[in-house]
């Protein structure tokens, strides 16, 4: 087995016979050629995410604007390295920008204008990276908590049959891509419910779908082990593989009362919910040791229907959690610190495999 930092075994390699392991990057590590990120990545990962840089307002930020720089660039890095790249995200309610929903005079688009303007992003995106991108989070986040599909601008104007639609666009700009529908929070049974009615009704109409992605944006104790286990066995219970797609694990107390991962909820900072913006106490340390290595004995236990698990970053400091929903906290989510050492926690997850 090939190691890394000096006799630390490569997780890609460790669960080769399992499934594909990546992280997320960003484009900062990308345009500032951040080697000790982007080390890492070569060395531990044999998939990446790009954290924004395909996401519509980063690609398509004006009506006859796109800009492939940044998704180029990280499009490169991965076949560089023989990774499995994946791209994220095609249609989701937020980071679109506001003229996709309306006309050139500000007003509401009608439901085939919209669709068109979808099918052309869709398109335009998908298209450029055919046979690169070896597959896609097409719909992100289309369910309310409650299981309901989300009241947001797509199903408002276009109808439910937005998803359909989506996956059928994108399946016809690269038929070999693998497609994706990815959220969070669906080990809450409502809202698991609603995923497998959307994955059953998919299904039934015949739409190509590959697997569902589970978020996995994790608290200390919440979901449990138990609800992870179970929630892969009902989603793939309906004919779609699993990947589990933005792994982290929040170390510092709750600031919102609804858990989830709505980047568009936030919470004001108090030094209760910024304890440990120093180092992380050794208690806490092994805690999170213990959460990892539970966690990857579920994912290890579904290796059948599991294809990639992917970390929502590389090093503690890339974390988007150091920034939501209190912004200007130190937290400490991921296997590799600030310096980029693999932490107690990477040592659990290798022991899972071993």
């Amino acid at each position: 087995m090939r190691t890394a930092f000096g006799g630390t075994p490569a997780l890609k390699d460790v669960f080769s016979d399992a499934f594909l392991v990546g992280a997320a990057i960003s484009e900062a590590q990308l345009i500032r050629d951040d080697r000790g990120a982007l080390k890492i990545v070569r060395q531990q990962y044999n998939s990446i995410s790009p954290e924004n840089v395909m996401k519509w307002e980063v690609m398509h930020p004006l009506p006859r604007t796109y800009d492939f720089r940044a998704a180029d660039r990280y499009v490169t890095f991965g076949e560089r390295h023989g990774m499995f790249i994946v791209g994220h995200t095609l249609v989701w309610h937020s980071q679109t920008p506001a003229w996709v929903f309306e006309d050139s005079a500000g007003k509401p688009l009608g439901r085939d204008s919209l669709l068109a303007r979808m099918r052309d992003h869709i398109f335009t995106v998908v298209g450029r990276y055919r046979g690169r991108v070896g597959g896609w989070d097409v719909v992100n986040e289309a369910l309310a908590d409650d299981g309901t599909l989300r009241d947001s601008p797509w199903r408002r104007i276009i109808g439910d049959d937005y998803i359909a639609l989506a996956f059928r666009y994108a399946h016809e700009a690269d038929p070999d891509a693998e497609l994706y529908y990815n959220d969070y929070s669906l080990e809450e049974p409502a809202k698991r419910a609603g995923a497998v009615r959307l994955l059953l009704s998919l299904h039934a109409q015949g739409v190509p779908i590959t697997a569902v992605g589970m978020q996995e944006h994790n608290k200390m104790e919440l979901p449990t082990s138990e609800q992870v286990d179970t929630t892969i066995t009902i989603l793939s219970g309906t004919g779609v593989h699993v990947a589990i797609t933005e792994l982290d694990v929040d170390v510092l107390p709750l600031a919102l009362s609804s858990g989830g991962a709505d980047v568009g909820m936030r919470a004001s900072g108090s030094p209760r919910l910024n304890p440990w913006t120093k180092r992380l106490p050794v208690p806490v340390e092994h805690a999170l040791a213990d959460r990892y290595g539970d966690l990857f004995r579920v994912y290890w236990r579904h290796r059948d229907v599991i294809d990639r698990v992917t970390f929502w970053g590389v090093r503690d400091s890339d974390s988007w959690l150091n920034n939501w929903p209190v912004a200007g906290r130190t937290n400490y989510p991921l296997l590799f610190d600030r310096h980029g050492q693999p932490k107690p926690a990477f040592a659990a997850v290798v022991r899972v495999a071993r």
